[in-house]
C-alpha cells in the first residue's frame, strides 16, 4: 500500500496551489493529487474567457509541480477513512496519508427534467465539445443569465455565433447586480446580437426534425441546435458527507482551513470558511479565493505536520469578469437583495456600486473601474457606520 505525507483530492487550481504552499515549508515529502479529469491542472476561467479570444489551451495549463509530486489523473476517489487515514479509489486500491486536503470543487447544477440534450459547462472537455459545434451556423441557446451563462453567451456571440439567452430573473446577473444595471445589460447584450429573453423558466426539451424544442413556463417555445446550461454549481461534498465531516453549504472549516475531522483540510469552491471582515462564513467560487486558499491550506498542512503553528486565513477574495467590452472586479458579498448605493462616473459604463447590510459595507462592485480592489477590501473591513446619508464621507475615489 502506497503512503503519502500529503494527499489532495481534486486536480484543479486549488490542488495545484496547495502543492506550492506545501513546498514553501516541506521541500521533499511525497504528495499525491487525485483528479477525476484526465488533464493536468489548468486555469478554469480561461474556458469562458481567454480561449474565446484567440488564446490557446496550452497557456492555461499550470506549471509542473516538481519532484516527488504524484499526479493521478482520471482517478475517482470512492471513499476516505479519516480514522485510518486511508483513501480508496473506484478500483478498490488504497493508500494512506498523514494530512489530507479536500479540493473537490463543485458539481454542475442540473436542470430538473430529462436533460440528455443539454451540455453543461465546467471542464476543458466541455469547452472542446462546445468548440466542435461552432463555426457551422448553428443556433445556440444558453440557459442561465448568471456568471457562467453571461460569459459563455458573450464568448459565443464574439465568435459570430447565433445565441439566445433564457433566464428567470428580470435581467442578466439579476441575483448580483442592482436592477437598473441588470436590466440595462439585457439591452446591451441585444445590441451585441444576442436574443435575450428574461423572466423565462425552461421546463422541458423535446426533439423535433433534427433540432431541439425548448419548452418554458410561458406559452412560447424556442428552437435551437445546441443547448448549453450555465446555472451554477453545488459544492461537491459527497466524500466529506460520507466521512461525517461537518457540512453547511460546503465543507465547514475553521480559520486555519481545518475541517471538523483531524488531519483533513478543505479549500476552494467546496470550503465554507469564516470571513472576519464580513463576520460570517462564506463560500466563494472564484479564482482568487481558490488559488489563495489552496496555497494557504498547503502551507498549514505542512506547518502543522512539522509541529509549527498554523496561520489564519483572513483573505477577502475578489472576482472579475469580462462581458464584451465591459469588465468588472468585485470584492466581498454581492447580493441584489442587499441595500445598494450606485455611484456612476459614466452611467452603466463606469462606476462603483456598494452593497450595505445594516451600517456595514459587505460588497463593492468596481464596474470598469480599476486598481481599487485593495481600497474596497479596506472599506469592507472598516466597522463604519456607513449609510446613504454619510456617503460623501466614505465613497471611494474613481481616479
Amino acid at each position: 500500500m502506497k503512503s503519502y505525507r500529503y494527499a489532495i483530492i481534486g486536480g484543479g487550481m486549488a490542488a495545484h496551489a496547495a502543492v506550492q504552499g506545501i513546498r514553501e515549508i516541506d521541500s521533499s515529502s511525497p504528495i499525491a493529487i487525485f483528479g477525476e479529469e484526465t488533464t493536468a491542472p489548468y486555469r478554469r476561467p480561461a474556458l469562458s474567457k481567454d480561449l474565446w479570444k484567440g488564446d490557446v489551451f496550452e497557456n492555461a495549463v499550470l506549471e509542473e509541480m516538481g519532484a516527488n509530486t504524484h499526479l493521478h489523473l482520471g482517478e475517482r476517489i470512492a471513499a476516505i477513512d479519516p480514522g485510518a487515514h486511508r483513501i480508496r479509489n473506484s478500483l478498490g486500491e488504497e493508500c494512506t496519508y498523514e494530512k489530507l486536503l479536500l479540493a473537490t470543487g463543485g458539481l454542475v447544477r442540473r436542470l430538473p427534467f430529462d436533460d440528455r440534450d443539454v451540455q453543461y459547462y465546467r471542464t476543458v472537455a466541455d469547452y472542446r465539445k462546445l468548440r466542435a459545434h461552432t463555426g457551422e451556423g448553428k443556433r445556440f441557446l444558453v440557459i442561465g443569465g448568471g456568471f457562467i451563462g453571461s460569459e459563455i453567451a458573450a464568448a459565443l456571440a464574439m465568435n459570430g455565433e447565433r445565441v439566445t439567452m433564457l433566464f428567470p430573473e428580470r435581467g442578466i446577473g439579476g441575483r448580483v447586480f442592482p436592477d437598473e444595471l441588470s436590466t440595462w445589460l439585457n439591452d446591451y447584450y441585444r445590441e451585441k446580437g444576442i436574443d435575450v429573453q428574461s423572466g423565462v423558466e425552461v421546463t422541458g426539451l423535446e426533439h423535433q426534425e433534427g433540432s431541439v424544442i425548448v419548452h418554458t413556463n410561458l406559452a412560447r417555445t424556442y428552437e435551437a441546435d445546441h443547448i448549453l446550461a450555465g446555472i451554477g454549481i453545488v459544492p461537491d461534498t459527497i466524500l466529506a458527507e460520507e466521512a461525517k465531516l461537518s457540512i453547511d453549504n460546503g465543507i465547514v472549516v475553521d480559520r486555519f482551513l481545518r475541517s471538523s475531522v483531524a488531519d483533513v483540510y478543505a479549500a476552494g469552491d467546496v470550503a465554507s470558511f469564516p470571513q472576519p471582515a464580513l463576520g460570517m462564513n462564506i463560500r466563494v467560487e472564484h479564482e482568487d479565493n481558490t488559488v489563495t486558499m489552496g496555497k494557504h491550506a498547503g502551507r498549514n498542512m505542512a506547518l502543522q505536520q512539522s509541529g509549527n503553528d498554523a496561520e489564519a486565513y483572513d483573505h477577502l477574495p475578489m472576482f472579475y469578469s469580462d462581458l464584451f467590452d465591459l469588465g468588472y472586479e468585485a470584492v466581498g458579498r454581492l447580493n441584489a437583495r442587499l441595500e445598494t448605493i450606485v455611484d456612476w462616473q459614466d452611467p452603466f459604463r463606469a462606476g462603483i456600486i456598494y452593497y450595505l447590510d445594516d451600517t456595514r459595507v459587505h460588497g463593492v462592485l468596481l464596474w470598469n473601474v480599476w486598481e481599487k480592489v485593495d481600497a474596497a477590501r479596506a472599506l469592507i473591513a472598516h466597522p463604519g457606520p456607513f449609510t446613504r446619508e454619510n456617503f460623501e464621507n466614505w465613497r471611494l475615489s474613481m481616479n
